[in-house]
C-alpha cells in the first residue's frame, strides 16, 4: 500500500520538475536569448523594453499554451481510450481533431473580421465554433460506429473515415480562403503554436481548469466502466448518461485545445500510455499522470520547433507527428502480437 501511495506522488513530482525546467530553459533559449538574470530581473519589471516584450508578448503566453494544451489533450485522450476500451483511440485519430478543425475553418471562412464577434466576445469566439464541431463530429462517428452497441474496433474504421471527409470539406474551403486567411489556415491546421497571444491563454484557460478536474472527479466511472456494461449497470452506474457526460469532457477539451493550438494529434495516444506503463490504469491517478506527461511532451515539442532550425521554425504538430507517428504503429504491432 505505501509504494502504491508513494510512486505516483514521485512520479508526478518529478514530472512537474521537468516541466519547471524545460520551461525555464525555453524562456532562456531563443532566436534573442536571455540569461536566467535578465529573466527574473525581466519578471520583477526591471529588464529592458525588448526583453519585456519577448517574454511577456512572446515566449511566456506560448509556452503556458503549450502546457495548457498538453494536459487538455492528454486528458481528452485518455477518457477516449477508457470510453472506447481502446488503446488507439485519440481525439486525432478518431477524428474529433478533424471535426473541431472543420468548426475553425468555417469560422474563418464565415465569420473572421466580422465585427459581429470583435471585442471580448471574439476571445471566446474561436473555441466554441471548434467545440461545436467537435461535438457534432463525435456524434456522427458515435451514430455511424453503433450497430447493436459500439465495438472499438468500429469505433476506431468509422473515426478514420469520418476524419478523412473532414479533411477534404477542411481542403475545399480553404481554397476558398484569401491569401493570408489561407496561409493562416494551413499552418494552423498542421498544429502551431506561432503567434499565441494572452487572449488565447484566457480562452483556454477556463476550459482546461474546469474540464480536467471534473474528469479527474468522474474518473471511477471510467474505472467501472472497464469492467464491462453487465457489470457496471449491475452495481447500479447509469452507463449510457456516464459515458455521455464523460465524451462531452473529452470533446470540449480537445475542441478547445485544437482552437488554440491546431490540429495536433498524438498527445492523446501518447500521453495516457506512457501514464498507464508508469502509474498502472487507475484513472484517478493516471488522467493527473496523463495530463503532466501531455505537457511536458507538448512544452518540450515547442522548444525542439522553436530551436532545431537556425532560421525561423517548424510547426510544433510535425515534430509531434514525426514522434508520435512511429509511436502508433509500435502500439499497433504490440496490440497484433
Amino acid at each position: 500500500m505505501i509504494n502504491t501511495l508513494k510512486r505516483p506522488s514521485i512520479v508526478m513530482t518529478t514530472l512537474v520538475t521537468l516541466i519547471i525546467a524545460v520551461f525555464f530553459i525555453g524562456v532562456n533559449t531563443g532566436t534573442i536569448p536571455i540569461s536566467p538574470m535578465e529573466v527574473i530581473r525581466t519578471l520583477m519589471g526591471e529588464g529592458s523594453p525588448k526583453h519585456e516584450i519577448v517574454l511577456f508578448n512572446l515566449r511566456l503566453p506560448r509556452m503556458i499554451i503549450a502546457i495548457l494544451i498538453g494536459a487538455g489533450l492528454a486528458v481528452s485522450g485518455a477518457i477516449l481510450q477508457g470510453i472506447a476500451k481502446n488503446p488507439l483511440a485519440d481525439p486525432g485519430i478518431m477524428g474529433i481533431n478533424a471535426g473541431a478543425g472543420l468548426g475553425v475553418v468555417a469560422y474563418i471562412y464565415f465569420v473572421f473580421g466580422s465585427s459581429k464577434v470583435e471585442g471580448f466576445y471574439s476571445i471566446f469566439a474561436m473555441p466554441l465554433s471548434a467545440i461545436a464541431g467537435a461535438f457534432v463530429t463525435a456524434l456522427i462517428i458515435y451514430a455511424l460506429a453503433w450497430k447493436q452497441g459500439v465495438t472499438p474496433i468500429r469505433l476506431i474504421l468509422v473515426g478514420i473515415a469520418v476524419a478523412a471527409g473532414i479533411g477534404a470539406i477542411n481542403t475545399v474551403l480553404s481554397l476558398k480562403l484569401s491569401n493570408s486567411s489561407f496561409m493562416y489556415a494551413t499552418i494552423w491546421l498542421t498544429g502551431s503554436l506561432w503567434g499565441t497571444t494572452w487572449h488565447f491563454v484566457f480562452a483556454l484557460l477556463p476550459w482546461v481548469l474546469i474540464l480536467v478536474p471534473y474528469a479527474i472527479w468522474k474518473s471511477r466511472y471510467l474505472n467501472i466502466l472497464n469492467l464491462g456494461d453487465p457489470l457496471a449497470i449491475g452495481i447500479g452506474v447509469r452507463v449510457e448518461r456516464e459515458r455521455m457526460k464523460l465524451l462531452m469532457v473529452s470533446v470540449g477539451l480537445a475542441g478547445a485545445c485544437v482552437a488554440a493550438g491546431g490540429g495536433i494529434s498524438f498527445i492523446g495516444l501518447m500521453a495516457p500510455h506512457i501514464a498507464r506503463q508508469i502509474v498502472g490504469s487507475k484513472h484517478q491517478v493516471l488522467l493527473p499522470t496523463a495530463a503532466l506527461i501531455g505537457s511536458l511532451l507538448l512544452i518540450t515539442a515547442d522548444f525542439l520547433a522553436r530551436n532545431i532550425l537556425p532560421s525561423g521554425e517548424l510547426p510544433v504538430g510535425i515534430i509531434i507527428t514525426f514522434v508520435g507517428a512511429p509511436y502508433f504503429l509500435y502500439l499497433l504491432t504490440k496490440a497484433r502480437a
